[in-house]
């Protein structure tokens, strides 16, 4: 984004410009102002905003505000550089957010005194009265003159990367964010600055809820989920789930930024995160057979983000258990060193165990109906116990186990891909149909008999089984599957 060269400015006429930011302004561009403490510190202007750093006393003073047209046009307030004034100005939303410095002052820099200190405080009144006269003129002004003026900021350009992030790419950011101790994401100023300057490059899925695109952010591949504003009760959940605290997981969907972006006609909602190239668990097995060891790889990574994602961390700032409630290989995604990620936590529901309270969002949209469990399709679930969810969570996990076995390479043998009871119900299968097959009929996915000749396999196998009880309270929990397929990987040696 190109900003303004810097050219000499007399100290007192800049230290009068720190004034004006506290005048109304019209409708527009928004900008961080240090001084609009009733605004939420933001103000909003058709000019520029505007970032300056003096010296006063031998301290660094900094302002930031917006700036109006009539201001920059007169090209003073945007060209200013010397040892004790520096400013810039820009043209993006809060692009004022950064950290300005001056350059080291040679021997004898002379510093204001107490005269000019006087003048800054004896009139105040005039400033803000001239101010609102600007102010009225720039509204008649508007667009035009806002397109001309902005060309001449050309010599010192701010870089997108720059802002807020210090030159810090998205993996330092959230890892800083994860270690500082909250675990729950980046601020909201950072998120939305991060989202204003993200590129939206290729489509890559469609769904229920929208659509999923690659974007670029500062060189960086990100995804881009975007809800239409009829899914914001979607939007706002899932944000508001990967938002929680002690969330963040390598086996987990890692979240960047949400936020809105209004193009005019209508309102988007954007959530990004993490950007894995070789798509969805669905789409990998589609693609690719894999080998024993690969398959143990995959569902490790699986269990163990479904085990952070159910587990309850006890403390001052701790985090709640968490069920899914869609879990299925479309909304797993497959890193690049062959490891899952769970995504798509729009359904979750979170259980406070001190006030026993769960906490199930205001959403008509239910699981995926191949995935259902058997309590679910029969609506016998105990929605008043939170276990129960969990527990429908590890029956959707053992159909996940059973599309990545079959895909497993067996003496040179591998089954095509199939989805779970491909050969009992339609390939857009109703309630009715799940209900009849899985709660009344009783059956469940095949098993092979050559699964038993390979250790591996068998184990997978006896988890599947014991994922699929009819009865919720007799399945294996996450935390039980992570143990096991843990030290069945200790004992056969395989290379994780």
């Amino acid at each position: 984004m190109p900003t303004t060269g810097l050219l000499p400015l007399p100290r007192t006429t800049a230290l009068l410009l720190l004034l004006l930011g506290t005048a109304t302004l019209c409708t527009g561009l928004k900008c961080v102002c240090l001084m609009c403490e009733t605004t939420n510190f933001t103000c909003e202007t058709e000019g520029a905003c505007w970032v300056s750093v003096m010296l006063t006393n031998g301290k660094e003073l900094v302002s930031k505000s917006c700036l109006s047209v009539m201001d920059m046009k007169a090209q003073v307030y945007c060209h200013s550089s010397n040892n004790i004034t520096r400013t810039v100005c820009c043209f993006t939303d809060f692009c004022n957010n950064i950290t300005l410095r001056l350059p080291p002052a040679p021997p004898n820099t002379p510093q204001f005194g107490h005269v000019e200190l006087t003048v800054i405080v004896t009139i105040p009144i005039c400033v803000l009265l001239l101010a609102i006269i600007l102010t009225v003129y720039t509204c008649q002004r508007r667009y035009g003159t806002y397109r001309r003026t902005k060309r001449q900021c050309i010599e010192e350009p701010l870089t997108e990367c720059n802002i807020d992030s210090d030159g810090k790419c998205l993996k330092d950011l959230i890892y800083d964010m994860t270690t500082s101790g909250s675990g729950s994401g980046l601020p909201l100023l950072v998120q939305r600055t991060i989202a204003r300057t993200v590129i939206i490059q290729e489509l890559v899925g469609k769904g229920r809820f929208g659509e999923v695109w690659r974007g670029k952010w500062c060189g960086e591949d990100v995804a881009v989920k975007i809800f239409s504003s009829r899914d914001e009760r979607s939007w706002f959940r899932e944000a508001e789930i990967y938002q929680t605290v002690m969330l963040r997981h390598e086996n987990i969907l890692g979240f960047i930024a949400a936020d809105n972006k209004d193009n005019g006609t209508w309102t988007q909602l954007w959530l990004i995160s993490e950007y894995h190239d070789q798509g969805s668990l669905y789409d990998y097995l589609n693609r690719t057979t894999i080998t024993i060891g690969g398959m143990m790889k995959l569902a490790l990574s699986i269990v163990s983000g479904l085990a952070h994602l159910h587990m309850e961390i006890v403390g001052t700032r701790g985090k709640p258990a968490i069920a899914h409630r869609d879990l299925k290989s479309k909304n797993i995604l497959v890193k690049k060193n062959d490891t899952c990620a769970i995504a798509d936590l729009g359904l979750a529901v979170k259980h406070d165990s001190v006030t026993n309270n769960i906490d199930i969002p205001q959403n008509p949209r239910v699981g995926t109906k191949r995935y259902m469990a058997p309590e679910l399709l029969d609506d016998s679930i105990n929605t008043h116990h939170f276990e129960s969810f969990k527990c429908a969570d590890i029956y959707s996990l053992g159909l996940v186990y059973w599309e990545v076995a079959r895909r497993c390479s067996v003496g040179g043998v591998v089954d095509e891909y199939q989805l779970p009871y491909y050969d009992l119900v339609p390939s857009d299968p109703s309630l009715e149909d799940m209900r009849k097959v899985v709660c009344e009929q009783k059956l469940r996915p095949n098993i092979p008999n050559q699964w038993q000749s390979f250790e591996a396999l068998r184990v997978m196998g006896r988890i599947m089984r014991e994922c699929w009880y009819a009865n919720g309270k007799a399945r294996l929990t996450a935390l039980r599957i992570k143990k096991t397929l843990s030290q069945l990987c200790v004992e056969e040696d395989f290379k994780l």
